[in-house]
């Protein structure tokens, strides 16, 4: 996993950001727990959801005294495209229209639980369980194979129609280049070389 911070991106670094987590072979986990100021770009909120998008987790704190919001903007559902030509909200609605629909009707400040009720983030814990959330998801991400679930983890970033890139990025880099031909597949403890085994299969977790 990346940690990464955001501060202070204008609306151009974050679409590079948004292409960077698309291809990159490392898993992602966005957490906002406090707003920002209005001048971190012109149009802060609406760029800050497209980051929290790129992440194959999304986490906003709901605590009285840090208060946190996204909004959505017309940008959000057009201008940020990805290889597929997909909006991330059409990714992240993939198949559910009504979901996509609704979307586009929320105006103003999205606080986090209104986020998380929305499908607009993975969870909006609040302050007290903030923490455990935060460390239990590491916690699971790092329990399965690092190359497996970033496969798993690629696929879902290319949902929808194919295109020459997904299909590379998505799909041939992901699975058989990060996946079948490492050692945490084929090595001597590997999960492929372990398959039928009783014993457990042994995972380099510094891989990915």
């Amino acid at each position: 996993m990346s940690d990464l911070s955001v501060m202070g991106l204008d609306a151009d670094e974050v679409a590079a950001f948004d292409a960077l987590t698309d291809a990159e072979q490392r898993a992602y986990i966005s957490l906002l727990e406090q707003a920002l100021d209005e001048t971190w770009t012109l149009t802060p909120k609406q760029e800050l959801a497209e980051v929290l998008w790129s992440a194959d987790r999304a986490y906003m704190l709901d605590h009285p005294d840090q208060p946190s919001a996204i909004a959505l903007h017309p940008v959000n559902f057009g201008v940020h495209t990805t290889y597929n030509s997909m909006t991330r909200l059409q990714i992240r609605f993939f198949g559910e229209p009504d979901s996509l629909t609704k979307a586009a009707t929320l105006h103003g400040p999205i606080e986090p639980s209104d986020a998380e009720r929305c499908g607009l983030v993975t969870r909006a814990p609040d302050d007290l369980d903030w923490d455990d959330e935060v460390r239990i998801a590491e916690e699971e991400r790092l329990s399965f194979s690092p190359d497996a679930l970033t496969g798993m983890e690629q696929n879902l970033r290319f949902a929808g129609q194919e295109t020459c890139d997904t299909k590379v990025f998505g799909r041939l880099t992901a699975w058989q280049n990060w996946i079948f031909q490492r050692p945490n597949a084929v090595g001597e403890r590997g999960a492929l070389t372990m398959y039928g085994d009783p014993r457990s299969p042994m995972f380099d977790f510094n891989r990915t």
